[in-house]
Parts: C-alpha cells; structure tokens; sequence
C-alpha cells in the first residue's frame, strides 16, 4: 500500500491539463534561517513544520554550506557534463543502485516523454567503476564527494528537527541514514537540462521534468542563479492546477517532503508534486544546471509510523514499492 494518495491517472490528468495551459498562483514559500541552529532549534524545527504542513517546501538559508563551495560544485558539474557522450557512457547508470549516467531516460508517468535533461547519481556504496579518471575530469571525485558529505549534514540537521516533532530522539534519521552502512543510499544528484532549440520550443508534449513526487525523505535542491522554472503544487490542490514558481537564489537551499517521511509521519507531512518547466517567452532557452541531494533511508531501515498507520517496512522495500507504483505499466 502506498502512502502517496495520488495515482496514475490523476499524474496523467495533470499532465494533460498542464498542456493546456495551467494556471500560476503566489504561496508563500518560507525562508528559514538555520543560524545559532543549536540554541534556536525548538523555534527552527516549529517554523520547518509549519512551512511543511502547509505546503512541503521551504528554502533554508544560513545553512554552513559556503557559497564558493557550491559554486564550485556547479562548476564540476557543468564540466563533467561537457564531457562527451562517448566518455560519459562509459559511467552508465546502474538503476538498481541509483548510480551513473543517464540521458533522457527517465520517462515521467505524468507526461509518457523522456525528461529532457541528463543526470549523474553518486551513491557512494555504489560507485566502483563509475567514477571519471583524473585524466578526464581532475578533482571531479574529490569536490562532489565533499560537497555530497556538507550536503548530508544539512539534511541531518532538517531532519532531527523532524524527528523532535514527531517524538523522535534527535538521531533518529542520522542513524537511519548512516553513511557508513553498505545498505546506505541517499544520492547526490547532478542534473543538466538541455538547452530548448528553437523547433522544440512550442512543444506542449516535452518537459525538463515532468510533474512528480520524490521517494525519500527530504530533498534538498541547489539551484542556479537565472535558472529558473521549478514549480510546487501542492497535492491537495492538484485539480486546480494553479502551480508556484520557486525562483532560484543561489545562497538558499530549497527543500521539500518526500514519499519516504509522508509514511513516517502518518501522512501529517505531505510530499507534494513539482516539476521543472521548459521556459516561456522572454526567458532564456539556454541550459538549466541543479544539484539535488536525497535523504534517502538506508535499505535496512525500517519505516514505522508514530501511530502505527502503516505496517511496517523497510526503505529499501518501500523505495522498491514506490517505483513499482509509479512506473508500472
């Protein structure tokens, strides 16, 4: 049983109400300061779960990550993706393991097209054989590795707001998502969206990414400045199809529930549909670059909700689950 109410059909309605031209409408999307995060932690975690509630997005700003550090990520990133397609498929994704490289292979229910945007996943358990040579890309496996490690303790630090919240001790999802496990499989994710050429820049039928839920427990989404075209709405209001956009500022980090901490929570915190739109007239139609870090339980880790709402299960077969439900056939 899934905990996300929200099935195929209605992914497809979406889509098709989303061709024809959907509406936007202004939500507050909340900006948390994490400063003085120790003494101010019972005041952080209430403004994260009332942002949560409401619409399961927020941006966090003053999060320990400087922004050298992640301007320097992006700037690996972009390089890796410039590589050429014969060197980077020499590093495919091993979907099982949420590993590698992909192009336009990820094809969202929502939309039955291809994402248009290539993407390459570090989890690092899974890595051997994946990693670029220092004679292609120098320094690559050192900065992302970093930049994933400062990425998992911001997620660490959101999250045992959470777990106060939910009566949790503290540690709780520090120790289900243990980097030091083999079974450990929060990924950072590097995501190049192509560039919209001119024939396909009317097409109602491709999307940079097509309307979805995540599966794990928090995201947390770097954008780049200029880069826009995320947008929120929020499941509870899907049939009125009135999206948000979420502009990007380089020094926040935008984050949002996922499948995995809905079912933990009892339903309390929803995950919520977003999608990243192609642009529209007047924007640039040049490339769009993000990292995205996904808390993401260990496989081992068993999922049990406060209430006992759901029976329990493991991440791994949830995650398994939760693929099933949504890219059947």
């Amino acid at each position: 049983m899934s905990s996300t109410p929200y099935d195929m059909a209605e992914l497809q309605k979406e889509t098709r109400m989303g061709a024809m031209g959907s509406e936007t409408t202004t939500r507050e999307i909340r900006r948390i300061s994490l400063a003085d995060f120790h003494r101010r932690k019972a005041e952080i975690a209430d403004q994260l779960w009332d942002a949560s509630v409401d619409v399961g997005f927020f941006q966090v700003a003053d999060h320990g990550i400087d922004l050298a550090e992640m301007r320097a990520a992006f700037a690996m990133a972009e390089r890796f993706f410039a590589l050429p397609d014969s060197v980077k498929a020499q590093y495919p994704l091993k979907k099982a393991l949420n590993s590698g490289w992909e192009s336009r292979a990820q094809v969202r229910p929502s939309t039955g097209t291809p994402d248009q945007k290539e993407s390459y996943q570090i989890t690092r358990p899974h890595m051997d054989g994946l990693w670029p040579t220092e004679d292609e890309l120098a320094g690559f496996r050192a900065t992302m590795l970093a930049f994933e490690e400062k990425s998992w303790a911001v997620g660490m630090r959101l999250l045992s707001c959470f777990a106060l919240k939910l009566g949790f001790d503290e540690a709780f999802f520090t120790r289900a998502h243990d980097p030091a496990r083999p079974s450990y499989q929060s990924t950072l994710r590097m995501l190049h969206y192509y560039a919209i050429p001119p024939e396909e820049q009317r097409s109602l039928g491709l999307w940079r990414a097509g309307a979805h839920t995540d599966f794990d427990c928090l995201t947390l989404l770097y954008q780049r400045q200029g880069q826009g075209g995320l947008q929120v709405c929020p499941g509870k209001e899907m049939d009125a199809q009135e999206w948000t956009s979420i502009a990007p500022q380089e020094d926040l980090i935008t984050c949002n529930i996922g499948d995995m901490l809905m079912r933990w929570s009892d339903d309390r915190l929803p995950s919520n549909f977003h999608r990243v739109r192609n642009p529209v007239a007047g924007e640039t139609m040049g490339p769009r670059y993000s990292l995205a870090f996904f808390c993401q339980a260990n496989r081992d880790a068993v999922i049990e909700s406060p209430s006992g709402k759901y029976p329990p299960i493991t991440a791994g077969d949830y995650l398994n689950q939760r693929i099933a439900a949504n890219f059947k056939k």
